[in-house]
This record gives structure tokens, sequence and C-alpha cells, in this order.
């Protein structure tokens, strides 16, 4: 990965500071298994990059906010990946209570014992824990984490020891608007976090990403790719269609279904028009894929 931001053109001093970092913290062999070398996608762009790293480098948690498709997880894999972290996720839902995230009694060896949860293992680990869909929670179940997120890095379990957080450990949450079953979070929770705005991929960026994932993928077709999500996304800007198609996920699943020898057409199909159930809506993505994308286009076409 610090290879790769090199590469990104990243700040040298914050790569110096990830490097002092990672020697300064010693993973657990425990936690050993939970260490992604190689995360699956890489996120482009130097400016977020340099900001998130910085925050972790000083000691903050990162609040990544956006709409959907702007790599708010990618971003948070990579960044426990840089800085040589073990990760937890952690999906919130509206049930999600104290014990589901700090931990909670077990009977074990015939007497009651404390199971720690995703969020303690983390902090006594060192690792960095991975919050998504944060506003998906009520917030009074999340204010258990007001003591692990702020200065006092401590967690008091009910009954047990206060449990002190490792000088490694790091929070990372992601949300987005407007999704069915959010919530607005409260302001003692939001303010213990240093927020990022996440960008939408640019159009050079997502090259950047076709041509990483696919490098046989001939380039005019990266090019039309591409360009594709980018007109989809000025028809969800100008209200044209909804935000069901622009699905960057789908995209590159297409992609992927193509280069296994399905037919370019049909595979946007599957990853992208049908994801809009409008049938009006649905034919407006149809028409944007089929004035870039020949009927008849197939794995030879697309790749070299």
């Amino acid at each position: 990965m610090l290879d790769f931001l090199r590469r990104e053109g990243i700040d040298p001093g914050i790569i110096e500071g990830i490097e002092q970092f990672r020697a300064a913290h010693p993973v657990p062999a425990e936690a050993a298994a939970r260490v992604t070398e190689k995360p699956r996608f890489d996120y482009y762009g130097k400016g977020i990059w340099e900001a998130a790293a910085t925050a972790l480098l000083c000691g903050e948690n990162l609040l990544l906010v956006g709409p959907k498709a702007t790599g708010k997880n990618v971003l948070a894999e990579c960044l426990a990946a840089a800085f040589g972290r073990p990760s937890w996720d952690v999906s919130f839902y509206i049930n999600t209570d104290a014990a589901s995230l700090i931990g909670t009694d077990t009977f074990k060896n015939g007497e009651v014992s404390f199971r720690p949860g995703p969020i303690t293992q983390c902090a006594t680990l060192g690792g960095f824990g991975v919050l998504d869909e944060i506003n998906m929670a009520k917030n009074e179940s999340l204010a258990v984490l007001h003591a692990t997120l702020d200065f006092r890095r401590v967690i008091d379990v009910p009954g047990y020891d206060r449990i002190a957080m490792d000088p490694a450990a790091r929070f990372i949450a992601t949300m987005n608007y407007g999704y069915a079953g959010t919530r607005e979070l409260n302001e003692a929770l939001v303010s213990r976090f240093v927020v990022i705005e996440m960008p939408a991929i640019t159009e050079e960026n997502l090259r950047k990403l076709l041509e990483r994932e696919h490098p046989t993928l001939r380039d005019e077709w990266v090019k039309q790719f591409a360009s594709l999500y980018q007109e989809l996304r000025r028809k969800c800007d100008s209200a044209e269609i909804s935000t069901k198609a622009l699905d960057l996920r789908g995209l590159m699943s297409s992609v992927d279904l193509m280069e296994h020898g399905l037919n370019a057409l049909e595979a946007l199909r599957m990853g992208v028009v049908n994801k809009a159930f409008d049938p009006f809506e649905r034919k407006l993505v149809e028409d944007a894929v089929a004035a870039r994308i020949p009927a008849d286009l197939g794995r030879d076409g697309l790749f070299a």
C-alpha cells in the first residue's frame, strides 16, 4: 500500500509518518489474521488520502460521509492496510445495542465470564474499527461509545474492570444520507469524529480503477465505461433518473462478467440497468448504455 501511495504522489512526510506508526505499533499475534496486506480495491484521490491519513496520525477518529459509490468502505479498508492494522467491520442496524458492540456475559468453564464484542477487541488489540452505516443504529445504543471515542479512550464494562484502549486503535465510521432506516447522528457523537465529505469518483480515477482491476481491457472501452458512469451521474444530478442505477459496484461486476464471457450489453443489464425498477427509468438507463456499447460486443472485442 505504501508503494501505491508513493505512485499517487501522497506527501512524503505523511508516508514517513505512517511508516513510523507501523514501526511503533507492532500487531499482536492474536490479531495478525485480521491484517489485510492488499485490499481488493485501491482508493484513488490524493487529497482525501492525505486528509484521512493525517487525521489518523493525529489520533483522531474519522467519519466518512457522502452518497453511494464514493468509496467510503474502500478508503477505510485501504487506510487499515496502509497503517498495517488489524480491522474489525461492525455493521449497524436498528436493533444494535451495547452488548453487541462492547460484549456480554457468557458461561464458560463453569463460571460467568465476559465475552468481548468487536469494539472491545478492536480497542484492546490496537485495530482499526470500521463502523459501517453508523446512522442506522439508534443514538441511545451508540452512547456507550462516547468514552471510547473521546479523549478518555476507555471502555467501562458494568460489573468488570475499566478497559483502556491501545494507543494504535482508531475508529472509522461511514454513513450515507437519506437511505431508508437512517437517522441523524446526535451532536455528542459527531463531535468525537473529524468528518470527511467523500467526493464522487472522477472519470480519471475511474479509468485508473478499471485499468488496475482489468489490465487487459482495451483502452477505448475503459474510456467508454468511465464516460457511461459519469453520464449516469449527470442524469441523477439533473433528476432524470434516480440513483438506483448509479452503482459503481454494479459496473465493476458487469466488467467481471464480460471478462468471463458474457455479452457486454447483457452484463450491463444485470449490473446496472436492472437496478432501476421503474420501467421508464430503466429504459432511459438502457438507452444510455446502448448509445455507447454495441449490442454484439463480446469478450474478444473488449479485452486484448
